[in-house]
């Protein structure tokens, strides 16, 4: 798909290359964090099946160093089958027209994950994949590591005063546990706490004009809060879509 320096990003052709990425995501989201264990240290769903997976790998060594996967969809219509409707009540979204491409299991290998040129290429390969197929909207879930929220108020608070989904598209509440920061916070964020703790994956979403849901799940399976994402891509502003394609390109 692509090749940037030191990485490269292609799409999954094997099983073996599939099991790699669910290796990567095991030590990612399982082992680093505290989350419920798997058996044979793989962190695997029905939703691989269905899915493309996207590797971000290093030229020289082939070490696998990030791995996302995309499940397409024609329009709103198909959205009950994302992962993302297990925990969201998404009916708003049905009525939404244009393509759409859900991204989840997003991961940067622990060792790697203060490098930026990684999350460059991901996205790169992404901004592809987008204008190939004339996606209209991405969307996925994006998680806070942890469920306590107290580390992440500031976060939460400016999510709420800058970043919530509009009305017409806005999920309802469908998990049994969630944590409502739009209808419980009444703080004025510090912006730079919110920064400092607001996941780099979410952080992208937002630089390029995405929103949130109004609630955050307490994935307790995952030892994660996560937050609905969403983002048009009409709504990218100009000069960040002529930097991701640049990259892309």
């Amino acid at each position: 798909m692509l090749r940037k320096g030191r990485y490269d990003a292609r799409l999954a052709e094997t099983r073996a290359d599939v099991v790699a990425a669910q290796e990567l995501r095991y030590r990612t989201f399982i082992a680093e964090t505290g989350a419920s264990p798997r058996e044979g240290g793989r962190d695997a769903d029905p939703f691989d099946e269905i899915c493309s997976h996207v590797l971000v790998e290093e030229v020289k060594t082939g070490r696998l160093v990030c791995c996302f996967r995309l499940l397409p969809l024609k329009d709103g219509g198909e959205i009950a089958r994302s992962y993302s409707a297990q925990y969201y009540d998404l009916d708003a979204l049905e009525a939404y027209g244009g393509k759409m491409v859900e991204m989840g299991r997003f991961c940067i290998a622990p060792d790697h994950a203060m490098d930026p040129d990684i999350l460059r290429v991901a996205w790169g390969a992404m901004t592809r994949f987008v204008d190939e197929q004339e996606v209209e909207m991405l969307f996925g879930c994006s998680s806070f590591h942890g469920t306590e929220t107290e580390a992440y108020l500031d976060a939460f608070a400016m999510l709420k005063e800058r970043h919530l989904a509009p009305k017409r598209w806005l999920p309802r509440v469908k998990a049994p546990k969630v944590f409502r920061f739009a209808a419980r916070l009444r703080r004025k964020p510090d912006l730079k706490a919110a920064m400092k703790t607001m996941p780099p994956l979410l952080r992208t979403y937002l630089m390029m004009g995405g929103w949130v849901s109004d609630h955050a799940v307490v994935d307790q399976d995952m030892n994660t809060l996560h937050v609905f994402t969403g983002l048009e891509i009409s709504a990218v502003p100009p000069a960040r879509k002529r930097a991701l394609r640049m990259v892309a390109g």
